[in-house]
């Protein structure tokens, strides 16, 4: 059994950089933020129903799984990560 899983850091950055990515322009509110996230609360109001794009480890179900390892996929998830935070501390 494998035992990597994608811990998000809940920092909101990915939230607040749509625009850096088209698949996402759908959740834009026109200003790159995402019309669920709570800025207030720094949280997705629809965390729990939330849509297979913003869920890590269903994307790679889905989508990745027979192109990376899990390991692969999650380091370049966290190494994604460390950029927003890097462009969102920059604003």
């Amino acid at each position: 059994m494998n035992s990597y899983q994608f811990n998000c850091s809940k920092c909101g950055s990915c939230c607040r950089n749509l625009n850096l990515n088209e698949l996402y322009a759908e959740f834009d509110r026109g200003d790159g933020i995402c019309k669920h996230f709570d800025e207030t609360k720094n949280l997705c109001e629809i965390y729990s129903t939330r849509p297979d794009i913003c869920n890590v480890m269903k994307m790679y179900e889905i989508h990745f799984k027979q192109f990376y390892s899990l390991k692969e996929y999650i380091d370049m998830n966290e190494s994604s990560c460390k950029k927003l935070r890097r462009i969102t501390i920059k604003k």
